[in-house]
Parts: structure tokens; sequence; C-alpha cells
């Protein structure tokens, strides 16, 4: 698909996004592109910083990017304190965080599928489902 610009206007970044369905999927493989693109910066992103306002999350598990469609935090557990940053936003912030998530989402069938995560990975999927969310660090 394409690399897209990284968006940094925080009224836009705080804004809710809307469920994403079939015809999202290019802003999910666009979503990947950028992601890989920005792999030295970045061990996330969100739809809504490539300028689409929809439910869609891109991650590492590993060294390979991973999606998710309309991700939903569903169970958290293990509160902790940590300091984030993020690559639409200047330095790093402090945040709570949880040290193990179970999320609900679609893969790129549409499928739903229900997932544990813990510590890195849970982390940078509550950073992204956060910007889903409009709530920036």
């Amino acid at each position: 698909m394409a690399v897209k610009k990284i968006i940094y206007d925080q009224v836009f970044l705080s804004q809710k996004s809307t469920l994403a369905n079939k015809e999202d999927l290019n802003t999910a493989l666009d979503l990947c592109d950028t992601l890989l693109a920005n792999r030295s910066k970045a061990v996330g992103l969100a739809a809504n910083m490539i300028g689409q306002s929809k439910r869609i999350i891109a991650f590492y598990i590993g060294s390979l990017p991973f999606m998710m469609i309309n991700p939903k935090i569903v169970r958290k557990s293990g509160k902790y304190m940590t300091e984030e940053g993020c690559l639409s936003l200047s330095g790093q912030r402090q945040t709570v965080r949880y040290k193990e998530i179970t999320v609900t989402y679609q893969n790129l069938d549409f499928k739903e599928v229900t997932q544990d995560f813990s510590e890195f990975i849970a982390e940078t999927i509550q950073h992204e489902v956060d910007h889903c969310d409009g709530i920036l660090i």
C-alpha cells in the first residue's frame, strides 16, 4: 500500500476514532507500511496518527508487525506508572499502564479474537488504544 505522513495535530488526535469496517482494510495496510517505515522511532501506531480516524492499531510482536481492528481492552491487571514517548508528540510523559491485559479485536479477516498480552507489548497496545479513544499521554 503506502507510507503515510505522521499527524501531529493534537486537536485531531484528541478525537475518538470510529469503528473500522471492511472498507477500511487499506487504512490498516497503510498503517502497517507506515509503522515499518518508522521502525527506528516507533513501536506502534494508531490509524489517527496517519490521518484516518478509525479504530485500527499496528505494533510489533518481536520483529513482526501485528494489526488489530476495533481493539477493546476487556481486562487489565497489575497497575504501574511508566514514562512514554509518542511519535506524534514531543518529549516523554508519565502515564498509568497495566502489566497484563486481555484484548478483544478483529483480525484482518474481520474475525473476532480475544487474546492476552503482557509487559511491553501490553503497554504498547494500551498506548495505541488510548489514541483510538482520543487520549494523548
